[in-house]
């Protein structure tokens, strides 16, 4: 992740878990994200995006760090990405998503972090908490 650079000494991060049911839909998942990743680059009040794609087990990691939570909202309520939600929604099996502040010292996270943080959810959602 490039991370632009920040005015306030946190700043608002997203991060995804995004599981498809097919291997088979892998390839389609993954250039369908790619005009995604490009829109949220462009996007206003983005600092910084990655995406991890392990086409293999059909998992797809997103994580974005923000000015704050309404640009992030702005960003999923536009084309592409609204549309893209939609027609993908059939072959998802499982999303997760994380919202929290962090530090910009600390930016950028690691992935093994951002795992953490989405098992953590994951976890907290299972438990009924």
């Amino acid at each position: 992740m490039t991370l632009d650079t920040p005015t306030e000494p946190e700043v608002q991060c997203m991060a995804s878990r995004l599981e498809i049911k097919s291997l088979f839909a892998a390839p389609g998942f993954l250039l369908a994200s790619l005009p995604l990743w490009w829109q949220a680059r462009r996007s206003p009040g983005v600092l910084g995006v990655a995406l991890k794609a392990e086409m293999l087990k059909g998992t797809f990691w997103t994580y974005s760090a923000w000015t704050d939570e309404a640009a992030i909202y702005a960003y999923a309520r536009t084309d592409p990405h609204k549309s893209t939600v939609v027609r993908k929604r059939k072959v998802m099996r499982e999303a997760t998503f994380v919202f929290f502040t962090a530090p910009v010292d600390e930016l950028p996270l690691s992935w093994d972090d951002i795992r953490r943080r989405i098992a953590e959810q994951r976890a907290s959602a299972q438990s009924g908490h």
